[in-house]
């Protein structure tokens, strides 16, 4: 049995990860701030399920908070690698309040791989993502394509934050995986997101809002694949960077015409302009992560859609009410 520290562990993310890696018989402690980014009431289902299992134990620590991080690594056992899915989200709200993602995603890594440094760590897993491919380079997106010119400063701060990572890489040895995630969804998902959105607004009546003309696509990629993946890279040696993505984009249009099906109503839209950090178009090359990991995505688009659309009726009396951002 491992010991790992996963943080971001309330994440949607970050609680799949945690979750898989208790199942398989390890040790983990989550850490995660419990912040207001987005309803803390979709953090404390996740973790209420996770602090039910025998070897999670949960600690309420900022990864930004040098202090506090110095008190919990006086007091933690070994830890053979950090997992870390604590970060700041969402592209448009970063062209708002910048200052909160360098804390979070820039800041916030250097203080883990400072700890990986300083305590031996062999190994650190990094959650980046599609965003960092902008809107100038082809489809789909390979790890090797350019990143230089970011669109949002969300993208900006997790480019800094994959720099620093190769930098003590190069310095210190420190073992490091990067995933570029695409478009993340499944139950008790992220409410900024559009399957959520999308889901609610349906089932409840509410008009669907789509920023530009509905016809973007995006590698919509079933997180429990996304946890597995993530899993998977514990053992991997030196620096890489891997996309973990469905491989099979689709159009935000046809996303909602499925919604609308599956909860049998037909979406009412408006239609607003598009926001100038958002892509036109995610999709992941995925042959890194089949030939490192032997990893391909099990889940499609049509049953990643059931299972949420079934937990969002099962939990419908306070999932629908969860503030969406």
């Amino acid at each position: 049995m491992a010991s790992y520290l996963v943080t971001g562990a309330a994440g949607f993310i970050g609680s799949a990860v945690a979750q898989l890696l208790v199942n398989q018989g390890h040790s983990v402690t989550g850490m995660d701030n419990l912040n207001d980014a987005y309803d803390v009431r979709l953090k404390h289902w996740r973790l209420d399920r996770l602090k039910a299992c025998r070897n999670f134990r949960f600690v309420h620590v900022d990864i930004c908070d040098r202090a506090a991080l110095q008190s919990f690594w006086e007091g933690a056992g070994p830890i053979e690698a950090i997992v870390n899915l604590a970060a700041r989200a969402g592209v448009r709200y970063s062209a708002e309040n910048p200052w909160i993602y360098v804390d979070a995603n820039v800041t916030g890594t250097l203080n883990l791989l400072e700890a990986c440094r300083v305590r031996g760590i062999r190994k650190l897993i990094l959650s980046s993502t599609s965003s960092l491919y902008g809107g100038h380079n082809p489809l789909p997106y390979r790890e090797d394509a350019d990143i230089t010119r970011p669109l949002s400063p969300y993208a900006a701060t997790k480019q800094a934050a994959e720099s620093l990572c190769h930098a003590y890489h190069h310095l210190y040895g420190i073992d490091v995986t990067i995933f570029r995630y695409f478009t993340v969804y499944g139950p008790a998902g992220r409410p900024d997101m559009s399957v959520f959105r999308f889901v609610k607004w349906v089932a409840e009546g509410d008009p669907v809002r789509i920023y530009g003309d509905g016809s973007q696509s995006r590698d919509f990629t079933y997180v429990a694949d996304i946890a597995r993946g993530t899993v998977a890279a514990i053992p991997l040696e030196g620096y890489q960077i891997i996309n973990l993505g469905s491989d099979r984009p689709i159009v935000l249009r046809d996303l909602l015409t499925a919604v609308g099906e599956k909860l049998g109503r037909t979406p009412e839209v408006n239609f607003f302009p598009a926001h100038a950090a958002d892509v036109p178009a995610t999709w992941a090359d995925i042959g890194q992560a089949r030939a490192l990991l032997n990893w391909s995505p099990e889940t499609g688009i049509d049953e990643g859609l059931d299972s949420f659309v079934a937990w969002y009726r099962a939990n419908q009396d306070w999932a629908s009410q969860i503030q969406l951002g």
